[in-house]
């Protein structure tokens, strides 16, 4: 918005203003600007010295109004070289997924089943615009209300798609005038999401689910998840369960996951491994997810063997392996046929157990197993910063000092998980005490707003305050964590979607080993979601971070955009230089931005922005 000084100067000047007056008001700025530091440094001196370190101090307000009339000035002086609001896009944009374009992937000849793949490259060059909301978009609502009801409008799926779906959709959900609302652990449910997590805790030989952490189970894969419920209840557990789903233009698992505030990111099993290293979670979960595992030569199941940690659990419920193991067994006149029994043989995993539809593999704990196994080699080399490199047939992380068994592992790192990773106890604990109190100076920030702010939405007259209107959050950077970790030991009701940038430091091994949700990703690239799927974003030193990779700050910021809710909050960290230039881009994105100055005596600033709910 220019401010009333820009205005009045427009008035003023109906033509293009001559250089000396431009030059003459820019003098009188600069002088405006060196009175108030003079005038009212004592006082806010005085201020910052008596403010609790753990609060940063509200920037001057005066100082930044002079500012922003400066850059007014400045931007007046280039003429038409004034940056425009950036457009929105067409309706058919409202859900938005690049690099998913399988049009576009049919016509370059990709086929047999790539052209359901990621392909950003056939993406580039796409006009700069954005992504608005569908016409019925709300709200979501808080939890845990909004993890079993959410607005149909935000979703994308008509009551016919849901009257022609399987007899299972309509078990767990109920499509209403303008919500859909998911069944509950209520009892009501034949064959319960809470019914079949007691069954797999039975299975690997518990007393029941609220023992998996006991067990070493603390990270969950689960694949084709549904709309999410097993991970919801997983996640009521404590457990991180990460729903991983093919890209869907309708009906889509992953929009319907994250709409739930659960955590999900757009996954195939196709040709690609996915964005993971070797021995990252200790279960991967797949109940009828629609993925046939004993095709490719079994490069799917490689594919689970490369992620799971040693002892892992491969859950595995399908109609189809049960008429496999029926009709195989009446053959074979009582001899028992498991499904996949050669791949997982070759595979080293052991049948723990079978139950109707129910199967359950363990992977082993002896590295050297895989040695005598001649018909799958061993992969040369670690894969910690494999990015969507073609399906591998090879066994990965054999090698590797992170082969720890999960029964094996305590609940917390130690000196000597962290050294494993090759990091420096010293360094990360220090990073863990700058968060803890990072995210105390972040809510005495944001809770003013957050809580007492009134949005101004569409259709609402007098909207009430929200509350507690973040879910999840996104750190853009995660480095080891810490922002996740001290979100949690606060007791903060969120969860956290931490992503390691390609070519940085890789630190997703230990943030995966630290039981955290994680992703490598590389932001010159849309991130693999829907828009509208987080509540909040945080990067701290990304801006730097792709200016030093020569990737566009616009194009990241529009992606943030695309990925955020209406009235979702933006907190970047970085330097005076970086986070300027980003708040400039921020207005032609309509974010409502402000600078805060840490005042600590060093150039860091934040940059604390909210998306406004806006049409078009």
């Amino acid at each position: 918005m220019r401010s009333p000084l820009f205005i009045k100067l427009s008035i003023l000047f109906r033509r293009r203003p001559s250089v000396s007056w431009l030059v003459l008001c820019l003098v009188s700025v600069f002088g405006l600007i060196a009175l108030l530091e003079s005038s009212y440094s004592s006082t806010f001196d005085s201020v910052a010295s008596s403010t609790n370190p753990d609060v940063y101090t509200s920037y001057r307000k005066l100082k930044k109004l002079v500012r922003n009339d400066y850059l007014d000035l400045n931007s007046l002086s280039v003429g038409a070289n004034w940056i425009k609001d950036i457009g929105f896009c067409g309706k058919e944009r409202e859900n938005y997924v690049p690099c998913y374009n399988v049009s576009a992937n049919t016509l370059t000849g990709l086929k047999d089943g790539e052209e359901f793949d990621r392909h950003c490259e056939l993406s580039r060059g796409q006009p700069h615009c954005l992504v608005r909301p569908p016409k019925d978009y709300k709200i979501p609502l808080t939890w845990p209300a909004g993890r079993d009801i959410i607005w149909s409008g935000n979703v994308r799926l008509t009551k016919d798609q849901f009257l022609s779906s399987g007899s299972m959709t309509k078990r767990l959900m109920l499509l209403e005038e303008n919500q859909i609302a998911f069944h509950s652990d209520d009892g009501m449910m034949v064959d319960s999401v809470k019914d079949h997590s007691h069954l797999i805790a039975e299975m690997i030989g518990l007393g029941s689910d609220a023992e998996f952490l006991q067990a070493g189970v603390r990270t969950v894969l689960d694949i084709g998840c549904g709309f999410g419920s097993f991970g919801g209840h997983l996640l009521s557990l404590k457990l991180m369960a990460l729903c991983v789903a093919e890209y869907e233009s309708s009906g889509s698992q992953v929009q319907f996951a994250l709409e739930r505030g659960l955590p999900a990111v757009i996954g195939n099993f196709i040709s690609k491994q996915l964005p993971f290293p070797s021995l990252s979670y200790d279960m991967v979960h797949c109940a009828q997810c629609g993925i046939i595992w004993d095709s490719k030569d079994g490069l799917f199941l490689i594919e689970i063997d490369r992620v799971l940690k040693p002892g892992g659990y491969f859950i595995l419920t399908s109609p189809t392996t049960r008429q496999q193991q029926d009709s195989s067994t009446s053959a074979k006149k009582g001899s028992m046929s498991i499904p996949l029994e050669e791949f997982t043989k070759k595979l080293c995993w052991s049948l723990l157990g079978q139950q109707e539809e129910t199967f359950i593999w363990q992977k082993t704990v002896n590295s050297q197993c895989y040695s005598s196994q001649l018909s799958i080699p061993i992969c040369k080399g670690e894969d910690m910063q494999l990015y969507y490199q073609p399906l591998a047939h090879c066994i990965s992380g054999t090698s590797s000092n992170r082969w720890v068994p999960i029964h094996d592992r305590s609940g917390l790192l130690n000196s000597t998980d962290i050294e494993i990773h090759g990091v420096d106890p010293d360094d990360f604990f220090e990073d863990s005490g700058f968060w803890k109190s990072a995210l105390r100076n972040y809510w005495s920030l944001l809770s003013p707003l957050i809580f007492s702010d009134h949005p101004k939405r569409p259709g609402e007259e007098d909207p009430l305050p929200p509350y507690n209107m973040v879910r999840n959050v996104m750190d853009m950077n995660a480095h080891y964590g810490g922002l996740n970790a001290a979100m949690l030991e606060a007791s903060k009701s969120v969860w956290v979607m931490n992503v390691v940038p390609l070519g940085a430091r890789n630190t997703l091994p230990l943030i995966l080993d630290r039981g955290l949700a994680g992703i490598l990703h590389n932001w010159c690239e849309p991130f693999p979601t829907y828009p509208r799927t987080y509540d909040m974003l945080h990067a701290n030193g990304l801006l730097s971070y792709i200016s030093s990779q020569d990737c566009s700050m616009l194009e990241l910021l529009l992606e943030m955009d695309r990925i955020l809710r209406p009235e979702g909050w933006i907190i970047l960290s970085d330097t005076l230089g970086p986070i300027e230039k980003a708040r400039m881009l921020a207005t032609q994105i309509r974010w409502e931005a402000r600078v805060i100055d840490l005042q600590n005596g060093s150039d860091q600033r934040l940059l604390v922005c909210q998306k406004p709910f806006m049409r078009k």
